[in-house]
C-alpha cells in the first residue's frame, strides 16, 4: 500500500514538473477516503447491522456485570454475620462468575472486532469501486487520497464518490 501511495506522489510530482502545459493535459483529482467511508449510507447501515447483531450480547453482558457486583456488594455489607461456609461459598461464586464475565467479554470484543472487519472490509471494497467509476466517468487520469498534505476544492471528487454511493443504498 505504501508502495502505490509512493508511486501515486512520485507520478504526481513527475507530472507537475514537467511543465504547466504539459500538466494541463492530464485530469488529477483527491478523494478523502476517510470522510466517503464515514459518511457513507453503507456505512450507517453496516453500524446498525452490528448493533442489532450485538445488542443482546451487550446486554447479556451489562446484566451479568451487575449481578456480580450485587453478589460483591452482599459480601461486603453481609460478611461479618454470614458463617464461614456461606462467606467461602460466596467468594468462590464471585470468583467463578467473575472469570466467565471475563471470558465472555474477550469474546464479545473479539466476535465484534471480527464482524466490523468483515463488514467494512466489503465497505472499503465498494468505496475503491465506485472511485474507479468516478475516476472514468470523469475522465480522471490520476486520483489520489491519503496522505496528502494539500488539495485545491478544485480537485476534491469526495462528494461525487458519496453521491455515487447514496445512489447505491445500503446492499
Amino acid at each position: 500500500m505504501n508502495s502505490i501511495r509512493f508511486l501515486l506522489i512520485t507520478l504526481t510530482l513527475a507530472i507537475l514538473a514537467a511543465g504547466s502545459a504539459y500538466a494541463e493535459e492530464y485530469r488529477i483529482a483527491f478523494v478523502n477516503a476517510t470522510k466517503v467511508f464515514e459518511e457513507s449510507p453503507q456505512y450507517k447501515t453496516a453500524r446498525e447491522r452490528l448493533q442489532t447483531e450485538f445488542s443482546r450480547r451487550e446486554k447479556d453482558l451489562l446484566a451479568s456485570q451487575k449481578q456480580l457486583k450485587q453478589l460483591e456488594e452482599k459480601l461486603q455489607r453481609d460478611g461479618s454475620v454470614m458463617s464461614e461456609s456461606e462467606v467461602k461459598r460466596l467468594e468462590r461464586d464471585i470468583l467463578s462468575r467473575s472469570r466467565k464475565l471475563k471470558n465472555a467479554q474477550t469474546e464479545f470484543r473479539e466476535d465484534l472486532n471480527l464482524r466490523q472487519n468483515e463488514e467494512f472490509k466489503k465497505l472499503r471494497q465498494q468505496v475503491r469501486e465506485v472511485i474507479q467509476e468516478v475516476g472514468k466517468s470523469e475522465n480522471i487520469d490520476l486520483i489520489v487520497s491519503d496522505g496528502v498534505v494539500y488539495f485545491s476544492k478544485k480537485i476534491d471528487i469526495s462528494d461525487k464518490v458519496l453521491e455515487k454511493l447514496r445512489e447505491r443504498k445500503a446492499e
